[in-house]
């Protein structure tokens, strides 16, 4: 006969995980002796080897107790189940995996190639991580609604950004963003980019869109896609617009 202690260190588990398999129904718990302690047998001692050795080889403890007097059909017939569901865990870990790698790659998670190179180039141009995040933000609706304006849309950003001239303009749209509504540079902008836009009226301008509202959505609704500077920049524009 043994001691809880004694059983444990036979089958080379811990008293708490002996306790743990009582708890669950997987070992019976035999009664007191005269001394005050639980004597257990030979065949607690091996169906204790039968539960840790399943617990081990990944089986859940919710499916040992129907396996430990299983027939050997029903035992093999339920490994190979048990099987199955560990390959695909592990197939969904290694999806999950590949989520994290492109989670490292920043925004590519989240947008097409075309676009995360777009986020890419601004960087490099020197536009500051809100403006590139509200960018992003804005592209992520277009993409899920409207995959072929977006598409449209990327690409003539992206010569856009290429012109020196508009660059220079979003440059300073983004400095904007921390300026005083007040601040007397905020004319000049205005009438600059309205004269821009007058001279070169954009493809995204003319050509219908699949999905206006998810277009609006893409431009109004972003945390950080406004300032003070910016609304007033806005009304300025607008109060400059030839009738």
């Amino acid at each position: 006969m043994l001691t809880i202690g004694q059983l444990a260190d036979y089958a080379g588990v811990t008293i708490k995980a002996v306790r743990h398999y009582h708890e669950r129904g997987l070992l019976t718990e035999p009664d007191r002796d005269s001394s005050g302690y639980r004597r257990y047998t030979a065949e607690h001692a091996i169906k204790l080897v039968k539960i840790r050795t399943l617990a081990h080889a990944g089986v859940p403890l919710a499916r040992i107790r129907g396996l430990l007097d299983a027939e050997p059909e029903t035992f093999t017939a339920a490994i190979a189940e048990i099987d199955q569901e560990l390959e695909d865990r592990i197939a969904q870990l290694g999806r999950t995996r590949d989520q994290l790698a492109q989670l490292r790659g920043g925004d590519r998670l989240f947008v097409s190639p075309e676009v995360a190179g777009f986020l890419d180039d601004l960087r490099e141009y020197g536009v500051s991580e809100r403006a590139i995040r509200v960018e992003r933000d804005g592209w992520i609706l277009m993409q899920t609604a409207s995959p072929e304006d977006a598409s449209l849309w990327i690409a003539e950003k992206r010569e856009l950004m290429a012109v020196p001239e508009f660059r220079a303009l979003y440059l300073d749209h983004d400095a904007a963003y921390d300026w005083s509504p007040d601040d007397p540079r905020l004319p000049g902008l205005a009438d600059r980019t309205r004269k821009w836009f007058t001279e070169h009226p954009g493809r995204s301008e003319t050509d219908p869109v699949q999905n206006a509202a998810i277009a609006r959505l893409a431009k109004r609704s972003q945390p950080g896609a406004s300032s003070p500077a910016w609304d007033r920049l806005a009304q300025l524009m607008n109060s400059q617009a030839p009738p």
